[in-house]
C-alpha cells in the first residue's frame, strides 16, 4: 500500500510542478501531492506496527533503519518541491 500511495504522491507532485510552469491553477496537485506524502509516512507506520504485534524483529532491525532516513529525507523533498511554486509566486511577485 505504501509504495502505491508513494507513487501516487509523486505523480501528483510532477503534475502539480508541470501545471505551475505552464501556468495553471496547481493548488489542488500540491494539496494531493502533501496529502499522499502523508498517507505514505502513515501506511508505512502501520506496515512497521504490523511488524512489531507479529513480533517479527527481524524484519524490523533489518529495515527500519534504512526506511527511517529515506522517509525524512523524501518526506522533506516532497514538501520542498511541493511548495516551490508558491515560493517562486512570491519571489516574483516582490
Amino acid at each position: 500500500m505504501w509504495l502505491l500511495l508513494g507513487l501516487i504522491a509523486i505523480t501528483a507532485t510532477c503534475i502539480n510542478l508541470y501545471m505551475y510552469g505552464s501556468g495553471k491553477d496547481y493548488k489542488l496537485a500540491m494539496a494531493m501531492g502533501l496529502s499522499f506524502t502523508a498517507l505514505t509516512v502513515v501506511a508505512d507506520y502501520r506496515m512497521v506496527s504490523d511488524w512489531v504485534k507479529a513480533e517479527d524483529w527481524a524484519a524490523l532491525l533489518d529495515v527500519v533503519p534504512t526506511m527511517e532516513a529515506a522517509l525524512w529525507i523524501l518526506t522533506i523533498l516532497s514538501i520542498l518541491l511541493n511548495v516551490t511554486p508558491i515560493l517562486l509566486e512570491l519571489k516574483n511577485k516582490k
